[in-house]
Protein backbone atom coordinates (compact mmCIF):
# COMPACT_ATOMS: atom_id res chain seq x y z
CA UNK A 1 0.00 0.00 0.00
CA UNK A 2 1.27 3.19 -0.89
CA UNK A 3 2.04 5.79 1.97
CA UNK A 4 0.05 8.33 1.06
CA UNK A 5 -2.85 6.02 1.14
CA UNK A 6 -2.09 4.66 4.29
CA UNK A 7 -2.51 8.64 5.82
CA UNK A 8 -5.72 9.06 4.27
CA UNK A 9 -7.26 5.87 5.49
CA UNK A 10 -5.98 6.85 8.95
CA UNK A 11 -7.75 10.33 8.77
CA UNK A 12 -10.76 8.11 7.40
CA UNK A 13 -10.63 6.37 11.35
CA UNK A 14 -10.28 9.93 12.84
CA UNK A 15 -13.62 11.49 10.59
CA UNK A 16 -15.55 8.19 11.83
CA UNK A 17 -14.09 9.49 15.66
CA UNK A 18 -15.69 12.35 15.52
CA UNK A 19 -18.61 10.90 15.04
CA UNK A 20 -19.53 11.88 11.11
CA UNK A 21 -19.98 9.19 7.71
CA UNK A 22 -17.12 8.99 5.68
CA UNK A 23 -19.68 7.98 2.46
CA UNK A 24 -22.80 10.05 3.44
CA UNK A 25 -25.48 8.70 1.26
CA UNK A 26 -26.54 11.87 -0.33
CA UNK A 27 -26.28 15.42 -0.02
CA UNK A 28 -28.75 18.36 -1.02
CA UNK A 29 -26.94 20.68 -3.55
CA UNK A 30 -28.80 23.36 -4.15
CA UNK A 31 -26.64 25.65 -6.42
CA UNK A 32 -24.81 23.93 -8.78
CA UNK A 33 -21.17 26.15 -9.55
CA UNK A 34 -22.29 26.74 -13.28
CA UNK A 35 -25.12 29.08 -11.51
CA UNK A 36 -23.46 30.42 -8.76
CA UNK A 37 -20.77 31.91 -11.13
CA UNK A 38 -23.13 32.80 -13.90
CA UNK A 39 -25.01 34.98 -11.30
CA UNK A 40 -22.95 36.64 -9.42
CA UNK A 41 -19.61 37.07 -10.88
CA UNK A 42 -20.82 40.71 -11.59
CA UNK A 43 -21.59 41.35 -8.18
CA UNK A 44 -19.33 43.87 -5.59
CA UNK A 45 -19.13 43.29 -2.16
CA UNK A 46 -21.61 45.77 -1.33
CA UNK A 47 -24.46 43.78 -3.18
CA UNK A 48 -23.31 41.10 -1.26
CA UNK A 49 -23.69 42.72 1.76
CA UNK A 50 -27.09 44.23 0.98
CA UNK A 51 -28.30 40.98 -0.77
CA UNK A 52 -26.62 38.45 1.52
CA UNK A 53 -26.83 35.59 -0.80
CA UNK A 54 -26.65 32.32 1.01
CA UNK A 55 -25.53 29.42 -1.38
CA UNK A 56 -25.45 25.47 -0.92
CA UNK A 57 -23.46 23.21 -3.00
CA UNK A 58 -20.42 20.54 -3.19
CA UNK A 59 -17.08 19.62 -4.81
CA UNK A 60 -13.98 17.99 -5.05
CA UNK A 61 -10.65 20.23 -3.18
CA UNK A 62 -8.24 20.58 -5.91
CA UNK A 63 -6.36 23.09 -4.15
CA UNK A 64 -5.90 23.98 -0.75
CA UNK A 65 -4.30 26.63 1.58
CA UNK A 66 -4.31 26.62 4.97
CA UNK A 67 -3.50 29.61 7.59
CA UNK A 68 -3.58 28.62 10.97
CA UNK A 69 -7.24 29.59 12.12
CA UNK A 70 -8.62 29.74 8.09
CA UNK A 71 -8.06 28.65 4.70
CA UNK A 72 -8.95 29.31 1.33
CA UNK A 73 -9.70 26.17 -0.96
CA UNK A 74 -10.78 25.49 -4.22
CA UNK A 75 -13.75 22.97 -4.88
CA UNK A 76 -14.40 21.54 -8.78
CA UNK A 77 -17.76 20.25 -9.62
CA UNK A 78 -17.21 18.82 -12.67
CA UNK A 79 -18.00 21.53 -14.88
CA UNK A 80 -16.29 24.42 -12.85
CA UNK A 81 -14.76 25.19 -9.72
CA UNK A 82 -15.33 28.11 -7.08
CA UNK A 83 -13.02 29.39 -4.21
CA UNK A 84 -14.07 28.85 -0.33
CA UNK A 85 -12.58 30.32 2.34
CA UNK A 86 -13.09 28.66 6.17
CA UNK A 87 -12.67 30.36 9.38
CA UNK A 88 -12.73 28.66 12.90
CA UNK A 89 -14.49 31.73 14.25
CA UNK A 90 -17.47 30.53 11.99
CA UNK A 91 -17.41 26.89 11.69
CA UNK A 92 -18.38 24.90 14.71
CA UNK A 93 -15.37 23.34 16.61
CA UNK A 94 -16.06 19.54 14.97
CA UNK A 95 -16.17 21.23 11.80
CA UNK A 96 -12.96 22.96 12.04
CA UNK A 97 -11.26 19.52 13.16
CA UNK A 98 -13.12 17.68 10.24
CA UNK A 99 -11.60 20.53 7.61
CA UNK A 100 -8.07 19.60 9.15
CA UNK A 101 -8.22 16.60 8.08
CA UNK A 102 -8.83 17.00 4.56
CA UNK A 103 -6.82 16.55 1.34
CA UNK A 104 -6.77 17.40 -2.06
CA UNK A 105 -9.21 15.31 -3.99
CA UNK A 106 -11.41 14.73 -0.84
CA UNK A 107 -15.17 15.95 -1.84
CA UNK A 108 -17.23 18.06 0.50
CA UNK A 109 -20.50 20.17 0.54
CA UNK A 110 -20.93 23.45 1.90
CA UNK A 111 -23.20 26.20 3.13
CA UNK A 112 -22.20 29.79 3.41
CA UNK A 113 -22.62 33.22 1.52
CA UNK A 114 -21.04 34.86 -1.17
CA UNK A 115 -18.53 37.54 -1.35
CA UNK A 116 -14.99 38.80 -3.23
CA UNK A 117 -11.96 38.69 -2.09
CA UNK A 118 -9.31 41.37 -2.16
CA UNK A 119 -8.25 40.20 -5.60
CA UNK A 120 -11.78 40.24 -6.35
CA UNK A 121 -12.69 36.66 -6.91
CA UNK A 122 -15.89 35.06 -6.04
CA UNK A 123 -16.30 32.95 -2.79
CA UNK A 124 -18.33 31.21 -0.13
CA UNK A 125 -17.81 32.00 3.43
CA UNK A 126 -18.70 28.57 5.04
CA UNK A 127 -21.24 28.59 7.78
CA UNK A 128 -21.52 24.71 7.43
CA UNK A 129 -19.45 21.97 6.44
CA UNK A 130 -19.75 18.26 5.01
CA UNK A 131 -17.57 15.73 4.65
CA UNK A 132 -18.96 13.42 1.18
CA UNK A 133 -15.89 11.41 0.23
CA UNK A 134 -12.42 10.59 0.84
CA UNK A 135 -10.51 9.77 -1.70
CA UNK A 136 -7.20 7.44 -1.06
CA UNK A 137 -5.10 8.94 -3.74
CA UNK A 138 -3.88 12.36 -4.84
CA UNK A 139 -4.67 14.35 -7.61
CA UNK A 140 -2.04 13.92 -10.49
CA UNK A 141 0.70 16.42 -11.10
CA UNK A 142 -1.04 18.41 -8.44
CA UNK A 143 -3.91 19.48 -10.77
CA UNK A 144 -1.69 21.20 -13.31
CA UNK A 145 -2.14 18.44 -15.93
CA UNK A 146 -2.03 14.57 -16.76
CA UNK A 147 0.25 14.64 -19.24
CA UNK A 148 0.75 10.70 -19.96
CA UNK A 149 -1.52 10.05 -22.74
CA UNK A 150 -1.59 6.43 -21.69
CA UNK A 151 -2.83 6.92 -18.20
CA UNK A 152 -5.03 9.56 -19.07
CA UNK A 153 -7.12 6.97 -21.30
CA UNK A 154 -6.49 3.77 -18.58
CA UNK A 155 -7.97 6.23 -16.47
CA UNK A 156 -9.81 8.87 -17.70
CA UNK A 157 -11.74 9.72 -14.52
CA UNK A 158 -8.43 11.41 -13.55
CA UNK A 159 -8.35 12.91 -17.41
CA UNK A 160 -11.97 14.61 -16.74
CA UNK A 161 -10.99 15.79 -13.35
CA UNK A 162 -7.98 17.57 -14.38
CA UNK A 163 -7.83 18.27 -18.22
CA UNK A 164 -10.71 20.83 -19.25
CA UNK A 165 -10.05 19.92 -23.10
CA UNK A 166 -11.13 16.56 -22.11
CA UNK A 167 -14.74 17.69 -20.60
CA UNK A 168 -14.68 19.83 -23.18
CA UNK A 169 -14.56 16.90 -26.33
CA UNK A 170 -17.20 15.07 -24.27
CA UNK A 171 -19.54 17.71 -24.08
CA UNK A 172 -18.69 18.68 -27.95
CA UNK A 173 -19.69 14.78 -28.57
CA UNK A 174 -23.00 15.25 -26.40
CA UNK A 175 -23.53 17.99 -28.46
CA UNK A 176 -23.33 16.70 -31.87
CA UNK A 177 -25.32 13.46 -31.29
CA UNK A 178 -28.16 15.35 -29.89
CA UNK A 179 -28.57 17.75 -32.91
CA UNK A 180 -27.69 14.57 -35.61
CA UNK A 181 -30.95 13.39 -33.81
CA UNK A 182 -33.09 16.74 -33.82
CA UNK A 183 -31.77 16.98 -37.08
CA UNK A 184 -33.75 13.72 -38.74
CA UNK A 185 -36.26 13.65 -36.21
CA UNK A 186 -37.61 17.21 -38.12
CA UNK A 187 -37.22 15.29 -41.35
CA UNK A 188 -39.45 12.03 -39.73
CA UNK A 189 -37.31 9.77 -39.57
CA UNK A 190 -37.70 7.26 -36.90
CA UNK A 191 -35.22 6.47 -34.76
CA UNK A 192 -34.61 2.44 -34.47
CA UNK A 193 -32.43 -0.03 -32.74
CA UNK A 194 -31.12 -3.33 -34.54
CA UNK A 195 -29.43 -6.29 -33.34
CA UNK A 196 -25.73 -6.47 -32.03
CA UNK A 197 -25.02 -9.86 -32.30
CA UNK A 198 -25.31 -10.92 -35.78
CA UNK A 199 -25.58 -15.10 -36.71
CA UNK A 200 -24.44 -13.75 -40.30
CA UNK A 201 -21.64 -10.94 -40.00
CA UNK A 202 -23.05 -8.43 -42.79
CA UNK A 203 -23.62 -4.95 -43.93
CA UNK A 204 -19.88 -3.91 -44.57
CA UNK A 205 -16.34 -5.40 -45.56
CA UNK A 206 -14.40 -5.97 -42.14
CA UNK A 207 -13.40 -9.02 -39.94
CA UNK A 208 -15.90 -9.74 -37.12
CA UNK A 209 -15.44 -10.94 -33.67
CA UNK A 210 -16.87 -14.27 -32.57
CA UNK A 211 -18.68 -15.41 -29.30
CA UNK A 212 -20.71 -18.35 -28.39
CA UNK A 213 -24.33 -18.47 -27.81
CA UNK A 214 -24.53 -21.24 -24.86
CA UNK A 215 -28.31 -22.05 -24.91
CA UNK A 216 -28.59 -21.75 -28.50
CA UNK A 217 -25.08 -23.54 -29.03
CA UNK A 218 -24.25 -21.19 -31.78
CA UNK A 219 -21.35 -19.15 -33.00
CA UNK A 220 -22.67 -15.61 -33.00
CA UNK A 221 -20.95 -12.45 -34.10
CA UNK A 222 -20.86 -8.57 -32.75
CA UNK A 223 -22.42 -6.52 -35.10
CA UNK A 224 -20.14 -5.06 -38.34
CA UNK A 225 -22.93 -2.98 -39.04
CA UNK A 226 -26.58 -2.93 -38.83
CA UNK A 227 -27.27 -2.13 -42.73
CA UNK A 228 -29.19 -5.29 -43.43
CA UNK A 229 -31.43 -5.13 -40.45
CA UNK A 230 -32.18 -1.33 -41.34
CA UNK A 231 -33.08 -2.45 -45.00
CA UNK A 232 -35.34 -5.13 -43.76
CA UNK A 233 -37.26 -2.37 -41.92
CA UNK A 234 -37.29 -0.61 -45.78
CA UNK A 235 -38.57 -3.98 -46.99
CA UNK A 236 -41.51 -3.50 -43.95
CA UNK A 237 -42.22 -0.01 -45.48
CA UNK A 238 -40.52 2.25 -42.76
CA UNK A 239 -39.58 4.78 -45.28
CA UNK A 240 -37.29 6.97 -43.22
CA UNK A 241 -35.03 5.42 -40.51
CA UNK A 242 -31.83 5.96 -38.62
CA UNK A 243 -29.78 4.30 -36.06
CA UNK A 244 -26.84 5.59 -33.95
CA UNK A 245 -25.04 1.92 -33.32
CA UNK A 246 -21.81 0.70 -32.05
CA UNK A 247 -19.93 -1.31 -34.41
CA UNK A 248 -16.91 -3.67 -33.72
CA UNK A 249 -14.33 -4.49 -36.11
CA UNK A 250 -12.07 -7.25 -35.88
CA UNK A 251 -8.89 -5.12 -36.88
CA UNK A 252 -6.24 -3.06 -36.42
CA UNK A 253 -6.04 0.14 -33.83
CA UNK A 254 -4.30 3.15 -34.91
CA UNK A 255 -4.86 7.14 -34.44
CA UNK A 256 -8.04 6.69 -36.90
CA UNK A 257 -9.18 3.32 -35.89
CA UNK A 258 -10.64 1.86 -32.76
CA UNK A 259 -12.26 -2.00 -32.82
CA UNK A 260 -14.98 -0.65 -31.19
CA UNK A 261 -16.70 2.94 -32.53
CA UNK A 262 -20.16 4.57 -32.86
CA UNK A 263 -21.90 5.42 -36.46
CA UNK A 264 -24.93 6.83 -37.93
CA UNK A 265 -26.94 5.28 -40.20
CA UNK A 266 -29.94 6.47 -42.17
CA UNK A 267 -31.70 5.44 -45.38
CA UNK A 268 -34.78 6.07 -46.87
CA UNK A 269 -37.31 5.01 -49.48
CA UNK A 270 -37.56 6.92 -52.84
CA UNK A 271 -33.67 8.00 -52.72
CA UNK A 272 -30.87 7.90 -54.71
CA UNK A 273 -26.98 9.16 -53.76
CA UNK A 274 -27.27 12.15 -55.34
CA UNK A 275 -29.83 12.84 -52.80
CA UNK A 276 -27.83 11.77 -49.97
CA UNK A 277 -25.16 13.71 -50.80
CA UNK A 278 -27.04 17.10 -50.66
CA UNK A 279 -28.82 16.06 -47.62
CA UNK A 280 -25.18 15.00 -45.74
CA UNK A 281 -24.08 18.64 -46.92
CA UNK A 282 -27.58 20.08 -45.28
CA UNK A 283 -25.96 17.88 -42.34
CA UNK A 284 -22.84 19.98 -41.93
CA UNK A 285 -24.57 23.07 -42.40
CA UNK A 286 -26.28 22.63 -39.11
CA UNK A 287 -23.76 21.22 -37.36
CA UNK A 288 -21.34 23.85 -38.44
CA UNK A 289 -23.73 26.81 -36.93
CA UNK A 290 -24.69 24.56 -33.68
CA UNK A 291 -21.28 22.98 -32.90
CA UNK A 292 -18.94 25.93 -34.24
CA UNK A 293 -20.92 28.81 -34.99
CA UNK A 294 -18.94 28.97 -38.37
CA UNK A 295 -17.70 26.77 -41.13
CA UNK A 296 -13.71 26.74 -40.53
CA UNK A 297 -12.21 24.33 -38.53
CA UNK A 298 -8.61 23.96 -37.36
CA UNK A 299 -7.33 20.62 -37.79
CA UNK A 300 -3.73 19.49 -37.47
CA UNK A 301 -2.40 23.14 -37.83
CA UNK A 302 -4.33 23.63 -41.01
CA UNK A 303 -7.30 25.31 -41.76
CA UNK A 304 -10.29 23.29 -43.41
CA UNK A 305 -13.89 24.69 -44.42
CA UNK A 306 -16.62 22.93 -44.02
CA UNK A 307 -18.78 25.06 -46.17
CA UNK A 308 -20.91 23.12 -48.63
CA UNK A 309 -20.70 22.70 -51.47
CA UNK A 310 -17.95 20.03 -51.38
CA UNK A 311 -15.76 18.59 -53.85
CA UNK A 312 -16.75 15.65 -55.88
CA UNK A 313 -14.53 13.44 -57.80
CA UNK A 314 -14.54 10.23 -59.15
CA UNK A 315 -12.70 7.01 -57.32
CA UNK A 316 -11.00 5.75 -60.31
CA UNK A 317 -9.88 8.88 -62.30
CA UNK A 318 -8.05 10.20 -57.79
CA UNK A 319 -5.97 6.86 -58.39
CA UNK A 320 -5.08 7.89 -62.11
CA UNK A 321 -4.22 11.32 -61.14
CA UNK A 322 -2.12 10.37 -58.43
CA UNK A 323 -0.60 7.46 -59.44
CA UNK A 324 -0.01 8.19 -63.27
CA UNK A 325 -1.79 4.88 -64.40
CA UNK A 326 -4.32 5.21 -67.21
CA UNK A 327 -7.59 4.64 -65.67
CA UNK A 328 -8.79 1.99 -68.12
CA UNK A 329 -4.97 0.25 -67.19
CA UNK A 330 -6.59 0.33 -63.54
CA UNK A 331 -9.63 -1.79 -64.78
CA UNK A 332 -7.26 -3.91 -66.21
CA UNK A 333 -6.11 -6.77 -63.34
CA UNK A 334 -3.33 -7.85 -64.94
CA UNK A 335 -1.94 -4.65 -65.82
CA UNK A 336 -2.59 -3.29 -62.44
CA UNK A 337 -1.60 -6.35 -60.36
CA UNK A 338 2.14 -5.73 -62.52
CA UNK A 339 2.32 -2.15 -61.19
CA UNK A 340 1.51 -3.08 -57.79
CA UNK A 341 4.56 -5.71 -58.27
CA UNK A 342 7.06 -2.76 -59.53
CA UNK A 343 5.69 -0.44 -56.40
CA UNK A 344 5.16 -2.78 -53.07
CA UNK A 345 6.86 -5.58 -51.36
CA UNK A 346 5.46 -8.70 -52.23
CA UNK A 347 3.96 -9.40 -48.74
CA UNK A 348 1.72 -6.24 -49.82
CA UNK A 349 0.14 -7.30 -52.50
CA UNK A 350 -3.61 -7.97 -52.19
CA UNK A 351 -5.42 -11.18 -53.04
CA UNK A 352 -7.95 -10.02 -55.15
CA UNK A 353 -8.97 -6.82 -57.77
CA UNK A 354 -10.97 -5.34 -55.10
CA UNK A 355 -7.92 -5.00 -52.76
CA UNK A 356 -6.09 -4.12 -55.14
CA UNK A 357 -7.75 -0.86 -55.74
CA UNK A 358 -8.12 -0.50 -52.13
CA UNK A 359 -4.29 -0.58 -51.62
CA UNK A 360 -3.98 1.85 -54.80
CA UNK A 361 -6.49 4.26 -53.09
CA UNK A 362 -5.41 4.11 -49.52
CA UNK A 363 -1.45 4.77 -50.80
CA UNK A 364 -1.76 7.40 -53.73
CA UNK A 365 -5.15 9.16 -52.55
CA UNK A 366 -6.68 9.16 -49.20
CA UNK A 367 -4.38 11.09 -47.15
CA UNK A 368 -4.29 14.11 -49.80
CA UNK A 369 -8.11 14.52 -49.71
CA UNK A 370 -7.89 17.86 -46.68
CA UNK A 371 -10.38 19.64 -48.12
CA UNK A 372 -14.49 17.72 -48.06
CA UNK A 373 -14.34 15.79 -51.30
CA UNK A 374 -16.65 13.45 -51.55
CA UNK A 375 -15.09 10.29 -53.38
CA UNK A 376 -17.96 9.12 -56.02
CA UNK A 377 -18.76 6.00 -58.35
CA UNK A 378 -17.20 3.05 -56.43
CA UNK A 379 -15.83 0.05 -58.60
CA UNK A 380 -18.28 -2.91 -58.58
CA UNK A 381 -16.12 -5.07 -57.00
CA UNK A 382 -15.85 -2.68 -53.92
CA UNK A 383 -19.38 -2.11 -53.54
CA UNK A 384 -20.89 -5.36 -53.05
CA UNK A 385 -24.46 -3.83 -51.54
CA UNK A 386 -25.24 -0.41 -54.09
CA UNK A 387 -26.54 -0.25 -57.27
CA UNK A 388 -24.78 -0.05 -60.51
CA UNK A 389 -23.86 3.11 -62.25
CA UNK A 390 -26.04 4.53 -64.50
CA UNK A 391 -23.19 5.40 -66.76
CA UNK A 392 -20.82 2.66 -66.27
CA UNK A 393 -21.68 -1.19 -65.10
CA UNK A 394 -18.54 -1.33 -63.57
CA UNK A 395 -19.04 1.30 -61.57
CA UNK A 396 -21.38 1.89 -58.72
CA UNK A 397 -23.79 4.93 -56.90
CA UNK A 398 -21.44 5.31 -54.13
CA UNK A 399 -19.61 7.98 -52.50
CA UNK A 400 -17.30 8.57 -49.41
CA UNK A 401 -16.93 12.03 -47.96
CA UNK A 402 -13.29 12.55 -47.10
CA UNK A 403 -12.14 15.35 -44.82
CA UNK A 404 -8.68 15.83 -43.55
CA UNK A 405 -7.39 12.96 -45.13
CA UNK A 406 -10.27 10.66 -43.32
CA UNK A 407 -13.39 8.93 -44.46
CA UNK A 408 -16.15 10.97 -42.82
CA UNK A 409 -19.42 8.85 -44.51
CA UNK A 410 -20.33 6.53 -47.03
CA UNK A 411 -23.52 6.04 -48.75
CA UNK A 412 -25.01 4.68 -51.86
CA UNK A 413 -28.06 3.81 -54.14
CA UNK A 414 -28.83 0.98 -52.47
CA UNK A 415 -29.18 -2.47 -54.63
CA UNK A 416 -32.52 -4.00 -54.42
CA UNK A 417 -32.46 -6.15 -56.98
CA UNK A 418 -32.47 -9.67 -55.13
CA UNK A 419 -31.04 -11.72 -57.96
CA UNK A 420 -27.81 -9.76 -58.38
CA UNK A 421 -27.66 -9.39 -54.88
CA UNK A 422 -26.80 -13.07 -54.75
CA UNK A 423 -24.49 -12.50 -57.51
CA UNK A 424 -22.86 -10.14 -55.68
CA UNK A 425 -22.49 -11.87 -52.52
CA UNK A 426 -21.13 -14.97 -54.16
CA UNK A 427 -18.27 -12.70 -55.61
CA UNK A 428 -17.39 -12.03 -52.24
CA UNK A 429 -17.23 -15.65 -51.17
CA UNK A 430 -14.82 -16.19 -54.01
CA UNK A 431 -12.69 -13.34 -52.93
CA UNK A 432 -12.81 -14.29 -49.35
CA UNK A 433 -11.35 -18.36 -50.99
CA UNK A 434 -8.58 -16.05 -52.14
CA UNK A 435 -7.69 -14.55 -49.24
CA UNK A 436 -9.67 -11.37 -48.59
CA UNK A 437 -10.90 -12.10 -44.55
CA UNK A 438 -12.66 -9.02 -44.96
CA UNK A 439 -14.83 -10.05 -47.44
CA UNK A 440 -18.70 -10.38 -47.12
CA UNK A 441 -21.06 -14.08 -46.81
CA UNK A 442 -23.59 -15.07 -48.76
CA UNK A 443 -27.13 -13.83 -46.29
CA UNK A 444 -29.97 -15.78 -46.92
CA UNK A 445 -32.45 -14.18 -44.64
CA UNK A 446 -31.52 -10.72 -46.14
CA UNK A 447 -31.96 -11.80 -49.72
CA UNK A 448 -35.44 -13.54 -49.05
CA UNK A 449 -36.52 -10.49 -47.32
CA UNK A 450 -34.94 -8.34 -50.59
CA UNK A 451 -37.22 -10.91 -52.51
CA UNK A 452 -40.15 -9.65 -51.11
CA UNK A 453 -39.24 -6.10 -52.59
CA UNK A 454 -37.57 -3.55 -51.58
CA UNK A 455 -38.65 0.23 -53.24
CA UNK A 456 -35.87 2.01 -54.69
CA UNK A 457 -34.10 4.05 -51.44
CA UNK A 458 -30.61 5.16 -50.70
CA UNK A 459 -28.86 4.72 -47.26
CA UNK A 460 -25.68 6.41 -45.46
CA UNK A 461 -22.82 5.24 -42.45
CA UNK A 462 -21.23 8.54 -41.00
CA UNK A 463 -18.53 8.05 -38.33
CA UNK A 464 -19.59 9.74 -35.07
CA UNK A 465 -16.03 9.29 -33.60
CA UNK A 466 -14.21 10.71 -36.92
CA UNK A 467 -16.92 13.71 -36.86
CA UNK A 468 -15.86 14.16 -33.13
CA UNK A 469 -12.54 14.67 -34.34
CA UNK A 470 -13.06 16.55 -36.59
CA UNK A 471 -15.29 19.87 -34.53
CA UNK A 472 -13.05 19.31 -31.51
CA UNK A 473 -9.37 19.25 -33.24
CA UNK A 474 -8.82 15.63 -31.60
CA UNK A 475 -5.80 13.71 -33.43
CA UNK A 476 -6.10 10.78 -32.22
CA UNK A 477 -9.39 8.76 -31.93
CA UNK A 478 -9.08 7.95 -28.32
CA UNK A 479 -9.16 10.80 -27.52
CA UNK A 480 -13.24 11.31 -28.37
CA UNK A 481 -13.94 7.64 -27.01
CA UNK A 482 -14.31 7.71 -22.97
CA UNK A 483 -12.66 4.11 -22.45
CA UNK A 484 -10.65 3.46 -25.39
CA UNK A 485 -9.67 -0.15 -26.43
CA UNK A 486 -6.02 -0.71 -24.67
CA UNK A 487 -3.61 -3.72 -24.01
CA UNK A 488 -4.11 -4.93 -21.17
CA UNK A 489 -1.16 -3.38 -18.34
CA UNK A 490 1.10 -6.39 -17.31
Amino acid sequence: MEEHTKIRLEKIDKIKELGLECYPYAFDVRDELSLINKNYSDFNNEKFEEKKIEVKTAGRIIALRKMGKSAFLHIFDGEEKIQIYIRKDIVTEEEFTLFKLLDIADIIGVSGTLFKTKSDELTILVSELKFLTKSLHPLPEKWHGLQDKELRFRQRYLDLIVNEKSRKIVKIRSAIIQNIRMFFYEKNYFEVETPMMHQIPGGASAKPFITHHNSLNIDLYLRIAPELYLKRLLVGGMSRVFEINRNFRNEGISLMHNPEFTMLEFYELYRDFNYYINLTEELFTMLNDKILGTDKIEFQEKEISLKPPFKKASYMELISERSGVQVEDLWDEKKLLNFIKGKFNEDEIPPTFGKMLDLMFDHYVEKHLEEPTFVTYYPKAISPLSKVSRGDKRETERFELFIAGMEIANGFSELNDPVEQRKRFESQVKDKEKGDDEAQVVDNDFLKALEHGMAPAAGEGIGIDRLVMLYTGAENIKEVILFPSLRPKE
